[in-house]
This record gives structure tokens, C-alpha cells and sequence, in this order.
């Protein structure tokens, strides 16, 4: 049967490239079916489908998948390698096509996966995404040409306006810093995508805060390439690409913001080394490490948030007792 339907979960990498993909096989004539936004339901999906020792954010996106199922003839599942060894993935991303096809063995769903080998260099990227868009999907590779050139054009633009509202936003909270002593508390949050822009994942921590009148601002909303640059000052060994531009991200902006909040989802491996080397060399603004997963309970977290607020406060007025 023809593939004319694609679908595309709304999980892990969605959050970095998915403008980049969607418009992609858009523009090969490919009619695109997004998974739900993820919810309670997706995330019980994905939790039955998996086992102990799968990381949240891939339960998460196992609910994604299971949620396309009869809903489009194919669900792309990319494969991100990392033959570039200080801007690699997390072994989840190599490894996800055999475990989504193995997940769903025996459900009617077909899969095909676009292989990135270096996603860190746009030419070779580049290469892959026409190479998949000829071999696998049938498409002229002058077409395929410019189904990449459109793609990457939207993604980047994208990128670009996420990067200068979080510019204006720090020249704004400068103003009001010298305008005014009592200027909202902000707040830099540093976590994969998959956390900080899955609402449901990040949805307590982000209303939360809001709630205490804090500011939030995105780490992984920087400038990638600026990031990523930045991130080199700090350590040459970091294999992982997006852990490497939040390191750079938070370089760049600890000194414009009150406090860090590092948030994982449990058990990121990356995670728990990037952590560890954020909590031993950033030693000039407050920092709160939080770690959620399929267990945790909403008053917890909001009761270490409240009392981090609470530390920024009195901080800022100079004393426990001012």
C-alpha cells in the first residue's frame, strides 16, 4: 500500500526538529497527522507499553506512537546517531527505531525511519534527509532538494524568533531591574525540550512558579550555534549535543537571571553527568536540581520550588532577616 499519510509523535526530538519535519514531508506532498499533545492518557499508554527501565520522555513518546495507530499509514521514527563525538545523542535516539518496532511487533502499524548520522552538521544532515526522501519515500531528489531547503528555512526561523524574544525579555527585565529594586525574581530553566515544552511533563513546575510571580526563561531557547560554542569554555569532553548547548546557554545567562533550575526526567544517564558538572562549576547563582518520573507527586515539587522562591527573595533584599 502507498504511503500518503505520515504521522508524527509528539515526543522527544518533536520538540527540537519537529517544525523541521512536519514541513519537510509537507513539502514532499505528504499529508502529516500529529499525535495528540501529551496527557494523562498518552502517558499511561506509553507506561503500558514499557518497562521499568525506560526513561520518562521515552514512555512518553511510546504513547505518542501507540496513539497514531490507524490513524495514518506510516509513523516516522527517526534515528539520530553520533558519529560526532562532542555532539552525539543519547543512545535512546540510535537505539529507537528497534525499540518501537519491537514494542509493536504485533500492532498493525508500519514505521520508517530517517537516520541522521551527524545532526550537528547541516550538510551531512542535509544528506540524509534527501537520501531518505529518495530511497524511502519515492521523491525526486530535486524535489527532495527542496523539500529541505523549505524545512530548514521554517525551523530556522523558528529558532530565531524563540532566540530574540528570550533577548528581549532579559533587556526588559534589565530595564525593570533599574527602574525598580522589587522587579520579578527570574528564573533560567535548563532541561531537554522534551521536558521544558511538553506541558503535561512540565506542567507543575511552570505553573508553579508562575504562580509565585517568577519569570521563566528557557535555556535550550538561546541561540544554538552561540550556545553550543559557548559550552567549549567549560568542557571539551561533552558528548551530547543538546546537554552541550544548555551548558553553553547557562553560561551566557547565570548572571542575568536569580536562580537555576535544572530539571530531568528519570533515568536520563546524560542528564545525571550534566547535572553533576553544572552543580560543581556554576557556583555564582543559586541552583534547585529537580529529577521527575512516572512516580512523582506534585506536592514535593512545589514545596522545594516554594522554598527556592522563597531563598531568592531574601537573597535578593540582601539578608535572611531584611
Amino acid at each position: 500500500m502507498p504511503i500518503r499519510t505520515i504521522g508524527i509523535p509528539r515526543g522527544l526530538l518533536w520538540h527540537r526538529y519537529g517544525l523541521l519535519w512536519k514541513t519537510f514531508l509537507e513539502a514532499l506532498g505528504f499529508e502529516v497527522v500529529l499525535s495528540p499533545r501529551t496527557d494523562r492518557g498518552i502517558f499511561e499508554m506509553g507506561r503500558n507499553y514499557s518497562t521499568d527501565e525506560v526513561c520518562l520522555a521515552s514512555q512518553v513518546y511510546l504513547g505518542h506512537v501507540a496513539s497514531l495507530a490507524g490513524k495514518c499509514d506510516a509513523v516516522l521514527v527517526p534515528c539520530f546517531e553520533s558519529r560526532n563525538v562532542r555532539a552525539g545523542f543519547c543512545t535512546k535516539y540510535q537505539s529507537l527505531p528497534d525499540m518501537v518496532r519491537a514494542t509493536f511487533k504485533d500492532e498493525p502499524v508500519e514505521f520508517i525511519t530517517l537516520s541522521v548520522p551527524d545532526a550537528s552538521d547541516k550538510k551531512h544532515a542535509g544528506r540524509a534527509y534527501i537520501d531518505f526522501a529518495a530511497t524511502k519515500l519515492g521523491a525526486p531528489v530535486s524535489q527532495a532538494v527542496k523539500a529541505w531547503k523549505a524545512a530548514q528555512k521554517a525551523q530556522a526561523s523558528l529558532d530565531k524568533e524563540r532566540a530574540h524574544a528570550q533577548e528581549q525579555a532579559f533587556k526588559l527585565l534589565e530595564r525593570a531591574r533599574k527602574r525598580n529594586d522589587e522587579a520579578p525574581l527570574a528564573i533560567l530553566l535548563a532541561a531537554h525540550p522534551y521536558v521544558s515544552h511538553d506541558d503535561y511533563i512540565i506542567g507543575d513546575i511552570e505553573n508553579c512558579l508562575k504562580e509565585l510571580g517568577v519569570i521563566m526563561l528557557y535555556a535550550d531557547e538561546t541561540d544554538a550555534a552561540t550556545a553550543f560554542k559557548k559550552s567549549f569554555e567549560t568542557s571539551d569532553t561533552l558528548p551530547w549535543l543538546i546537554n552541550r548547548e544548555l551548558l553553553g546557554s547557562i553560561m551566557l545567562n547565570k548572571d542575568k537571571v536569580d536562580g537555576l533550575v535544572l530539571v530531568s526526567a528519570f533515568p536520563c544517564g546524560p542528564d545525571s553527568m550534566f547535572d553533576d558538572l553544572i552543580l560543581r562549576t556554576v557556583h555564582d547563582v543559586p541552583i534547585l536540581n529537580l529529577i521527575i518520573d512516572a512516580q512523582s507527586g506534585t506536592a514535593g515539587i512545589q514545596t522545594r520550588l516554594e522554598s527556592f522562591v522563597d531563598i531568592l527573595r531574601f537573597q535578593k533584599k540582601g539578608s535572611y532577616l531584611g
